[in-house]
């Protein structure tokens, strides 16, 4: 299953030439991240009160292919790769229309609220082998 989320481009996520600020791309993934999750009924506010589990960007390779602009209308896709452990890897896109703008491969580590690794929840692992089957 993949996901997707529309983002407005504003004012404050751009440059003063009104191109968006590269970091500002990681914010829109994450929250690509989130709501892909959330549509699988995964809440991390839930998973951290009665889980003792939280998520944190592990790794990034991120490919700027083009620049979207201030006022664009854009689209964060993103996919559950592979779970494995206590890591989960995604692919995500950013684009405008057709044209791709930025493509990600992302590491998310699973731990404790104390910062010690864990496994990912079992919920989440067990959605993620059943999307292979």
């Amino acid at each position: 299953m993949s996901s997707k989320l529309d983002v407005r481009i504003y004012y404050e996520d751009t440059d003063h030439g009104g191109i968006v600020y590269h970091a500002n791309y990681l914010k829109f993934m994450e929250r690509g991240r989130t709501e892909y999750l959330r549509e699988l009924g995964f809440e991390q506010s839930h998973l951290s009160k009665n889980e003792d589990t939280v998520f944190a960007l592990s790794r990034t390779d991120i490919h700027y292919l083009r620049p979207a602009y201030f006022d664009d209308l854009i689209c964060v896709h993103t996919e559950m790769v592979k779970v494995k452990g206590a890591r989960i890897y995604f692919k995500q896109k950013v684009v405008r229309g057709d044209v791709s703008l930025v493509e990600g491969d992302i590491l998310v580590a699973c731990m404790s609220k104390l910062g010690k690794p864990k496994r990912v929840p079992k919920l989440l692992l067990d959605f993620s082998q059943k999307e292979k089957a």
